[in-house]
């Protein structure tokens, strides 16, 4: 038997409804408990908690709530999904989606990480909201660079492009599936990247790591010869990172790329 509206998603008071009415024409589709308070001052915890319960609000985490449309039917909030990186967008700032996220999100790896990557300037533990979990990854001011908008259900959301992102999972292939999830992104997508645009995020951002680990990977994909201006003028300094970051720490040291090779990339066998 279908559920009925009353059973399930209860009609709202007056003060209930100037709440929602107006954080939605406020653009506060998810919204603070501050955000709330404005609007109702003293009465906003035990109006949020009776939305709750009526399911025309979804609490995300402590102090973080989403208003649910009439269009998500009499269930309201119990069959509303959020967008994960519509929910990023609201944990921290300054932030943009990335990494291991993004490689999925622009096609470069058919892959779907479990995490969600946020970068952002402060150090914050991992976070649980819903059934997801995101983990924030700091980084300098400087590295905030190659960010783009993209549009999930209605919303604006930062992330990195393709180029910002191919550099960032070089830069920590911990935080990107691995290395060879990042050489597979260069083998079977090489055409799709500015090239220029690599170089200059990845010399902005300051990590000669990158450079290490992209000449390898061109170099055993047989591409190096294509793309060799990437790397045109890169002094290669002293210090032989892993090429893998969650690699074991043995492994041949590579002279040309100044870099342990501490794990086999076979792209023959990437084919089957």
């Amino acid at each position: 038997m279908a559920p009925k509206t009353e059973s399930y998603r209860k009609g709202l008071t007056s003060q209930e409804a100037f709440l929602l009415s107006t954080l939605a024409r406020g653009g506060k589709a998810i919204f603070s408990m501050s955000d709330a308070r404005q609007v109702l001052g003293a009465k906003t915890r035990r109006t949020l908690s009776l939305l709750s319960k009526k399911k025309w609000v979804l609490r995300l985490r402590r102090g973080l709530y989403v208003i649910v449309p009439i269009d998500a039917g009499v269930r309201g909030s119990e069959s509303f999904i959020v967008h994960d990186f519509v929910i990023a967008s609201h944990l921290a700032s300054p932030y943009y989606v990335g990494f291991w996220s993004a490689l999925n999100h622009h096609g470069l790896t058919d892959q779907i990480p479990r995490t969600v990557f946020v970068a952002t300037t402060r150090p914050r533990k991992p976070l649980k909201v819903l059934t997801s979990t995101f983990r924030f990854v700091q980084l300098a001011p400087k590295k905030f660079i190659g960010i783009e908008t993209a549009n999930f259900d209605g919303a604006e959301v930062r992330i990195s492009s393709k180029e910002k992102t191919l550099v960032d999972c070089l830069d920590h292939p911990e935080l990107s599936g691995g290395i060879e999830e990042v050489a597979r992104a260069v083998y079977f997508n090489h055409g799709e990247f500015d090239w220029s645009e690599v170089r200059k995020f990845a010399q902005k951002g300051g990590s000669v790591a990158v450079f290490k680990r992209l000449g390898y990977i061109l170099e055993r994909c047989s591409l190096f010869e294509t793309y060799r201006r990437v790397l045109a003028r890169i002094v290669l300094t002293q210090g032989y990172p892993k090429l893998d970051t969650i690699g074991p720490g043995q492994g041949k040291v590579n002279e040309r790329w100044k870099l342990r090779v501490n794990v086999e990339l076979d792209p023959e066998r990437w084919m089957y």
